[in-house]
C-alpha cells in the first residue's frame, strides 16, 4: 500500500482526502455572520426598563427596514420579529456562484401587566425604541380578621 504514494509528497498537495469541500462547507458555516442565529446565539440584542407608567425596549436591528420589522402584543407577551430576505435582480452576468441570504429571527418579553392601547414604536439608524404604557394596576389586597 505504502508503494501507492509517491514518496514524501504527502504535504504538497498531491494527495486529497475527500474532505476538503466538507471541511470548507463547515468553515464558511462557524465563519458567515448570518448564521450566528442557527448557532444559538441572541438573533439580535433586546433590552427592556421598567417606568412607573410603561416599559421602554429597544432592539439592535443593523441595516433593518421597518417592512421587515413586525411587532404584535398578545396575552402580555411582546415579539418581534425579523424577516429579511437578500435579492439583487442583475441581468447579464455570468456567475459561477451566487448566493441568496434569508435571515428571520425573533424575540419575545412577557410584559404581564402591558396596556395593548398606546404602544408606539419607530426605527431609526438600526435602534427599534417601543414604548409600552403599563396597565393601572387595582389593589385588591384586603386584611381579614380571624374569628
Amino acid at each position: 500500500m505504502a508503494n501507492l504514494m509517491p514518496y514524501r509528497k504527502r504535504g504538497s498537495g498531491l494527495t486529497t482526502t475527500g474532505f476538503e469541500d466538507f471541511y470548507n462547507m463547515l468553515d464558511d458555516f462557524f465563519t458567515d455572520p448570518w448564521s450566528a442565529g442557527r448557532r444559538g446565539y441572541d438573533a439580535f440584542k433586546l433590552d427592556v426598563q421598567q417606568k412607573d407608567d410603561a416599559y421602554l425596549i429597544e432592539a439592535e436591528l443593523p441595516g433593518a427596514k421597518k417592512e421587515e420589522v413586525s411587532i404584535e402584543l398578545n396575552d402580555g407577551t411582546l415579539r418581534i420579529a425579523l424577516n429579511r430576505d437578500e435579492k439583487k435582480d442583475e441581468e447579464n452576468k455570468n456567475y459561477i456562484h451566487r448566493e441568496r441570504r434569508s435571515f428571520s429571527a425573533s424575540r419575545s418579553v412577557y410584559l404581564g401587566d402591558a396596556d395593548a392601547q398606546g404602544i408606539k414604536a419607530k426605527l431609526d439608524d438600526g435602534i427599534l425604541k417601543i414604548s409600552v404604557p403599563r396597565a393601572k394596576q387595582i389593589d385588591n389586597t384586603r386584611k381579614i380578621d380571624i374569628e
